[in-house]
């Protein structure tokens, strides 16, 4: 592991372009539960899965159902970054980092101090009338009774993207983009099985791909270094 931490040192120290890719386990160490972990919202017991509740098509059927979960279990306010988020702020600053692709919803890489972040499932603190286009912060959908309404009447839905959703172009070309022009690609706290966003990895060029996740994930055999620990204790290091 010492060995593994002062390669991933010496690429960072090295590198002008690097992206950090990362995924719920990002997020888990502040405290916020993940999807598909032994304690996640798959492993707890609604009426519904929750795939289906958060897909497109039960939104329209059933919102009142949908925001009961989503406030429930989706909704992550007032949760602070940790040292994965500093340090990533950090190489950022220094000149190393040029990008974040999350795929979590929480903004807490903002919130740490990241400027260019591209979030591919959107994010909670986002929310606009689908009949309007009026913004609203996270904090309205929580404190808002039933189905959440804009001033107009409109339902306020959240801009992150439900199953059933394509990912907002943009976003996703400038992910790309930025996995494409990286010198060092490091991947954490995902487990590489969601698609698109897990296709993204066949955009990279380089060689420098360092994985860092706590399991094994169908990417192993492609990185240059993988790491089977927890984000905190490796950017702990960095």
């Amino acid at each position: 592991m010492k060995t593994k931490i002062e390669q991933l040192r010496s690429w960072i120290a090295e590198s002008k372009r690097m992206v950090f890719f990362g995924g719920a386990g990002v997020s888990t160490e502040s405290g916020i539960p993940d999807f598909r972990s032994v304690d996640g919202l798959y492993h707890q017991k609604f009426d519904y899965p929750p795939e289906t509740i958060i897909s497109h098509s039960f939104f329209l059927k059933n919102p009142e159902y949908f925001y009961r979960f989503y406030r429930e279990k989706m909704l992550p306010l007032g949760f602070e970054p940790n040292v994965t988020h500093r340090v990533l702020a950090r190489l950022e600053q220094e000149g190393h980092l040029a990008a974040v692709v999350t795929q979590n919803i929480d903004g807490l890489h903002q919130k740490a101090g990241s400027k260019r972040v591209y979030e591919l499932h959107g994010s909670v603190l986002r929310n606009y009338c689908m009949k309007c286009g009026k913004f609203y912060p996270g904090e309205f959908i929580r404190d808002a009774k039933g189905i959440p309404r804009c001033t107009c009447g409109g339902i306020v839905k959240p801009d992150v993207v439900l199953y059933e959703e394509a990912l907002d172009e943009k976003t996703l070309a400038g992910a790309i983009s930025a996995i494409r022009q990286a010198d060092v690609l490091i991947v954490g706290g995902t487990s590489l099985t969601v698609y698109p966003a897990a296709g993204l990895l066949g955009y990279y060029r380089g060689d420098r791909l360092a994985l860092i996740n706590r399991d094994e994930t169908p990417y192993d055999d492609m990185a240059g270094l993988v790491l089977h620990a927890s984000l905190g204790d490796v950017f702990s290091q960095l």
